[in-house]
């Protein structure tokens, strides 16, 4: 298996559709982090779902999808770029029990204050631009269709999903019902609207043990045998950590010098690992002065002088 997303199109019909098949990028993801079946499920299912959002992207950036969960799983957390490089972490409760058993409410939304959140965080901003965020409500007993309901509210594009994951591949199918176009030849809205109905019938009869089992390409023709389908070229999700050295030092400058001083003379030295890949990255006492007395030279550079007439 190689890690493939594989766009088609519904010849004339508004519906355009993505298949998506990690198992590289994902096992690479497992082998950081030792999660319960439950929370392996769930952060497989966001991988894939975020690898086909993700391939639509018309801006040089990131799309990251979020869980803030009040269970016993209080983050997950997905990212993919434009180039559908990508990475992935969970964190639950430092006293979390997950059985195998446990529903989607009872492991992210206990108390009814899970939310959801999709940013979208353009890499080059213009001055001033701020990365785009919605959130919603944890509303639906699964991933997909809790991502389902936000694609309608806040995109207001219809748009299913089927999600699968196991130990070792990640799949997903999306289908998008396109907004008609007028003009000679384009399907009326009761043509758009039964295209649309069809092939999410068709779709339906996935069952998620057949997606985790049959290659995309397989899966494709079962379900859309009798479609006539444009198919583009395949690309090629990888996994991806954007950690640094110098990222991790702009974090500690934002926690600000007096609570940095504060940690360094508790223990000696700051050792940070890599939430998404488990790279570790130490700072010392010097290493700390240097961090702020750099901040320190660019603000007396840019500090006016007296006025001298």
């Amino acid at each position: 298996m190689t890690d493939t997303l594989q766009k088609f199109m519904f010849e004339d019909t508004p519906v355009r559709g993505e298949l998506v098949e990690l198992s590289d990028t994902w096992r690479e993801i497992l082998s950081r982090r030792d999660y319960p079946r439950p929370v392996r499920s769930l952060l497989g299912e966001m991988l894939a779902a975020a690898a086909l959002l993700s391939a639509n992207l018309k801006f040089n950036g990131a799309l990251v999808m979020q869980i803030h969960g009040d269970g016993p799983l209080h983050l997950l957390v997905v990212e993919c770029d434009a180039e559908l490089k990508m990475r992935a972490t969970a964190k639950l409760a430092p006293d979390a029990v997950v059985a195998d058993d446990i529903t989607l409410t009872e492991l992210v939304n206990r108390n009814g204050n899970g939310r959801f959140a999709i940013t979208l965080d353009p890499k080059d901003k213009l001055p001033g631009q701020q990365p785009y965020q919605g959130i919603v409500p944890l509303d639906g007993g699964s991933i997909a269709v809790i991502i389902e309901n936000y694609m309608m509210r806040s995109e207001q594009l219809d748009t299913r999903l089927w999600l699968a994951a196991d130990d070792q591949v990640s799949r997903g199918l999306l289908l998008q019902k396109l907004p008609t176009q007028g003009g000679v030849g384009a399907p009326s809205s009761d043509d758009a609207l039964e295209a649309w109905d069809r092939t999410v019938m068709l779709a339906s009869t996935l069952r998620p043990d057949e997606l985790l089992s049959t290659d995309i390409q397989t899966v494709m023709r079962r379900l859309f045998w009798e479609e006539t389908i444009r198919v583009f070229d395949p690309l090629s999700p990888a996994f991806h950590c954007t950690c640094n050295r110098e990222r991790v030092g702009n974090m500690l400058k934002m926690l600000g010098e007096e609570e940095v001083e504060a940690a360094i003379a508790e223990v000696g030295h700051l050792a940070i690992d890599c939430d998404f890949c488990g790279q570790h990255y130490d700072f010392d006492k010097v290493d700390c002065a240097q961090l702020f007395a750099a901040e320190s030279t660019v603000d007396a550079l840019q500090t006016p002088g007296p006025s001298r007439h």
